[in-house]
């Protein structure tokens, strides 16, 4: 029978959740939160409801505990939200915009009964302009939202109709935070940064804009012009933003109109040779990156944690255990996600959202079992629509994070699940994003154009040796503890090892690393992403329970396997052998 399991903040919830501005990287003061109870409904068809019986708490899905509902609803179903509204005194400036973070997967907006838009796309931010449908005193916002995971076309992650083992309790609804927005006259579009090791380039995308700039550095303030929209910051001496040091430099945008707070960080990455193997390199110095897989649900509230600080503690955690990277496995967070990570100095290896369709025997047990040689991915999933929508989610996810320094690595495919004409995708994400590495294909079928040598290995032996591109292992692991009352599902579990004991696990955990992984960095591995940060639902292999209340591995013993890590990796790039036994 499964459980219901609530996380520390999942207990304490405010009336409104989610309080903290939701764009921290494009800060302005005239903003109003809408998160809270809505008022909603279900229908069969796409018609109002003429009552609305049951009210929803948001940012939470339906299905969630948190929203109050904890219900999945048809697939032909229409899921109503509503929410009577007065703007505060004084909010309303020039353009008055909605906001939402996500909707999974088809959103039609209304306000005061007139149209405002429509978003297709379960994990895009989407805005619509409210300002013609404004009325003074009382304003009514009602949104309609359709899913359908029978179709294969949307980016749908690891959420299927029937859970189970690696797949999870489906999502629909509004997920991430409602608000308003108050813009000035002649408002700044928007903000792109490009920056390396010496300079950010700042671009607002609209030529009109004049202003200037000024950024908080440890020197002391210092300014430059904002000229057609556009201005490039080289502050002396430059302080690069890393795992050990992650300096954010704060800086704000002043025209005659509108004033807009943000931060850039200064890094660069590169791939270079370092003791006869190919290296990813963070400004200028090979890095192994000790990453850890996060799949981002939380039992309470599925894909939405309880509260932000539910994300820095998942954070700090994976830091305590000597981690200095994670793997966010297919599923985009909020805003407020990467800047945590800018601001506490993890590195992100950002997957792509799947879509396709997904074969058990084809894409997980046959390569699972070594059978992985495609010499060509051209003609996978030819399904035009399909490959359109996973394009356009692609497109949408460089774009909304593009601005993060933490974010340093794209995984395009992971194991076959949607996967097509890689070679074809990777140009088209290197012509957007030039500046981090990109993994085209992680796990297997491989041959086409990619940065990486991405491997998964749970079961068999290891046979890990660099190439010409940096080799890293970007699954791995598993190890599987039960903690009896803290598992979703009692009565099944997934996960590929099995332990009886926090000392067997971490027994279990510093065999694989000495015996498999440290060997591995010895003939070249960059990188090693271990599955997983957390329990989720029937999986038990995370280093976390799934409600966050109890960590299974000795932290102390984390650390030291992970200090001995980064020496074996510093003496592979010396040319030297590492001091330590185990064999592959």
């Amino acid at each position: 029978m499964l459980q219901t399991l609530l996380t520390p903040a999942g207990e304490h919830l405010p009336e409104t959740p989610w309080q903290s501005y939701p764009r921290p990287q494009f800060r302005r003061e005239g903003w109003h939160n809408l998160n809270g109870r809505w008022d909603f409904a279900v229908t069969e068809g796409t018609e109002p409801p003429a009552e609305f019986p049951r009210e929803i708490l948001v940012p939470f899905c339906p299905e969630s505990t948190l929203s109050g509902i904890g219900t999945h609803y048809g697939e032909n179903q229409s899921l109503w939200y509503r929410r009577r509204f007065a703007l505060p005194e004084g909010f309303a400036r020039d353009r008055v915009v909605l906001h939402i973070g996500a909707a999974d997967q088809v959103l039609d907006a209304w306000c005061n009964g007139v149209p405002v838009g429509r978003h297709v796309g379960g994990y895009e931010a989407m805005t619509f302009d409210l300002t013609d449908a404004l009325q003074s005193g009382e304003n009514e916002l009602l949104l309609r939202v359709r899913d359908d995971l029978r179709s294969t076309v949307q980016p749908y992650g690891k959420q299927v109709l029937q859970r189970g083992g690696m797949w999870y309790t489906p999502v629909s609804g509004v997920w991430q935070t409602v608000w308003l927005e108050s813009l000035p006259p002649h408002a700044i579009p928007g903000l792109t940064i490009r920056a390396d090791d010496t300079v950010a380039l700042l671009d607002t995308g609209d030529p009109t804009q004049e202003g200037t700039v000024t950024v908080q550095t440890p020197q002391g303030p210092l300014t430059v012009p904002l000229h057609t929209g556009r201005a490039a910051v080289r502050p002396d001496a430059p302080r690069l933003w890393s795992p050990a040091d992650p300096y954010l430099y704060e800086f704000s945008l002043d025209t005659a109109t509108d004033h807009v707070e943000s931060y850039f960080a200064l890094r660069r990455l590169t791939i270079g040779a370092a003791g006869g193997h190919p290296r990813l390199c963070l400004n200028g110095k090979p890095l192994f990156f000790h990453g850890v897989l996060d799949q981002g649900y939380y039992p309470d509230g599925l894909f939405t944690p309880a509260a932000p600080e539910c994300y820095e503690a998942d954070i700090r955690a994976m830091k305590e255990l000597g981690f200095n990277t994670l793997r966010k496995h297919i599923k985009v967070e909020p805003e407020v996600y990467y800047y945590l990570c800018d601001k506490l100095g993890m590195i992100v290896f950002q997957d792509m959202v799947n879509n396709g369709d997904y074969a058990y025997w084809r894409d997980t047990v046959w390569p699972t079992l070594r059978f992985q040689r495609r010499r060509s991915d051209a003609r996978m999933h030819r399904d035009e629509a399909t490959r359109r929508a996973f394009l356009e989610g692609m497109e949408a996810t460089v774009a909304r994070l593009r601005n993060h320094p933490s974010i340093c690595y794209w995984t395009i495919f992971n194991e076959g699940w949607g996967q097509f004409d890689s070679s074809a995708v990777y140009a088209r994400l290197r012509a957007l994003d030039d500046s981090r590495f990109i993994d085209s294909t992680s796990g297997w079928f491989r041959g086409g154009e990619t940065d990486i040598d991405s491997r998964h290995i749970y079961y068999g032996p290891w046979t890990l040796r660099a190439g010409d591109k940096p080799l890293v292992l970007s699954e791995f692991g598993g190890c599987c503890l039960a903690v009896e009352g803290h598992r979703f599902n009692p009565d099944k579990s997934y996960g590929y090892s099995t332990s009886r004991s926090p000392a067997e696990l971490q027994q279990a955990l510093d065999r694989l690393y000495t015996q498999k992984v440290l060997p591995a960095v010895a003939k070249g591995l960059c990188g090693a992403i271990y599955t997983q940060l957390s329990d989720v639902e029937d999986e038990i292999n995370g280093l976390l329970t799934y409600d966050r209340r109890v960590l299974k591995p000795d932290p102390g013993a984390m650390r030291a396997l992970a200090g001995q890590l980064h020496q074996a990796f510093a003496a592979s790039c010396n040319g030297k052998e590492p001091a330590h036994a185990g064999t592959q």
